[in-house]
């Protein structure tokens, strides 16, 4: 996806579907992986300040991870390559706070604050 943001217009025009459906499986696998996490966790994690925090970062994700389909949907229906790359860096940093939300839940694994 990173590669797509340097892409020329015509290639957006022709290939933004298969960005918006990569971004989609990544962010499915990335919130599989974190559910999967936290099904381990004690009841006591559940309730802990580490759980508060993933919880933020998966809320932060989920909320830019609309703005970025928002945005593409809009970009879909101008056929603007510029509103299509911005979300593609919107879906890149819901990956990015994904990915934190995962590793944190991870890390907590037995750990409680």
């Amino acid at each position: 996806m990173t590669e797509a943001l340097s892409w020329p217009d015509w290639k957006w025009l022709f290939d933004k579907a298969n960005v918006r459906d990569a971004a989609d499986r990544a962010a499915e696998a990335l919130e599989a992986a974190n559910q999967s996490a936290r099904k381990s966790w004690s009841d006591e994690l559940k309730n802990s300040t580490v759980a508060e925090q993933v919880q933020e970062a998966d809320a932060m994700a989920a909320k830019i991870t609309r703005d970025a389909e928002a945005m593409f949907e809009e970009a879909e229906k101008r056929l603007n390559a510029s509103l299509a790359r911005e979300a593609a860096q919107k879906a890149l940093e819901s990956f990015d706070l994904r990915e934190k939300a995962l590793a944190m839940a991870e890390a907590a694994g037995g750990t409680v604050e």
